[in-house]
């Protein structure tokens, strides 16, 4: 191999392979440093805690690749969730009525989202922002700002979730927990859609280039609406899996997610500016966010620290993305 071609083999693994390397060292790190990091069990937990942010990321992946933004994902998630939780602990609905009346909610305030955003001509984020304090609202006057349900009702009305729902968020399927699975799940539908539907492709042609991707006969609303009605039914899973773990739901659940799904995103190597992206990259990403978060608590790292430290990395990846598609046209 000659030399050039060894430089532009090691560019092109640093380019596309860059979350994937990021993700290893960190790990590589944390386990040098920390015996507790690399136990079977930590790993477990990492999974646990990082599904609910793969899972909205997904649905963001979709969105960024586009070339829009979804700020309102973390607060449907919580009306979703607290809506099912409603619906099963006070209305006495089954969980194969509850469950999908979250999954339809979420869906429905995505494709919400997408009409505000298409027919009203209004800026993504300022559309998604709207949804994202209207969604909150709506979570409080549902629950009356307690948790659903709460220790009074419980007793009172003898409320409770269902197991099945309990299951979803806190279970686990040989060894490996339930959210994880969700979490695999749903990135596999996400590459799916991205890579084997009209709708992934529609995406990637109108976050490229939004006049071109209409004049070649793309339908580029529609294409808007729809991918931020799937953002909208991932936020859905994404609250009844996190309802599950948290065995009570509330308005206010999943405060800053909607920040760590974009942040996910980012890390995983998908150009905020729309047109390239992997869903796979984006389940790398949401791993590196997760390992962070673990191994700044198992170092004793302050909470008020760890917020600066993920500030920090997401500008600083933001900033070498920017660079190295300016340097390599990548």
């Amino acid at each position: 191999m000659t030399q050039h071609g060894y430089g532009s083999w090691v560019t092109r693994l640093l380019l596309k392979g860059g979350p994937i390397i990021a993700l290893f060292l960190l790990a590589g790190y944390l386990s040098a440093v920390s015996p507790h990091f690399r136990t079977t069990s930590n790993f477990m937990n990492v999974l646990a805690q990082t599904s609910v942010t793969a899972i909205l990321a997904v649905g963001q992946t979709l969105v960024i690749i586009s070339g829009g933004i979804d700020l309102s994902v973390a607060a449907m998630m919580a009306l979703a969730g607290s809506l099912s939780a409603v619906s099963l602990a006070y209305w006495g609905w089954s969980v194969w009525l509850g469950l999908p009346l979250g999954l339809a909610m979420g869906t429905l305030l995505g494709l919400l989202n997408g009409l505000v955003i298409t027919k009203g001509r209004i800026p993504d984020f300022i559309a998604t922002l709207g949804m994202m304090t209207t969604a909150r609202g709506v979570s409080l006057l549902l629950t009356q700002g307690l948790p659903v349900p709460s220790h009074v009702t419980a007793i009172q009305l003898k409320a409770y979730l269902p197991p099945e729902l309990i299951w979803l968020g806190s279970g686990a399927v040989l060894g490996v927990p339930v959210p994880a699975v969700v979490a695999v799940a749903t990135a596999l539908l996400g590459w799916t859609v991205l890579h084997y539907s009209r709708l992934g492709r529609s995406a990637l042609a109108v976050g490229g280039n939004r006049e071109a991707a209409r004049v070649s006969g793309i339908n580029v609303d529609r294409a808007r609406i729809a991918v931020y009605a799937f953002s909208g039914f991932t936020a859905g899973i994404g609250g009844l899996v996190l309802t599950g773990r948290l065995n009570s739901a509330n308005a206010l659940m999943g405060e800053g997610m909607e920040l760590q799904s974009i942040g996910a995103v980012v890390l995983g190597g998908t150009n905020l500016f729309g047109g390239e992206g992997t869903v796979v990259g984006t389940a790398v990403g949401a791993l590196i966010m997760g390992v962070l978060g673990n191994g700044l608590n198992l170092l004793n790292v302050s909470a008020f620290w760890q917020r600066v430290v993920m500030g920090l990395v997401i500008i600083i990846v933001v900033i070498f993305d920017q660079w190295r598609r300016r340097r390599f046209g990548a």
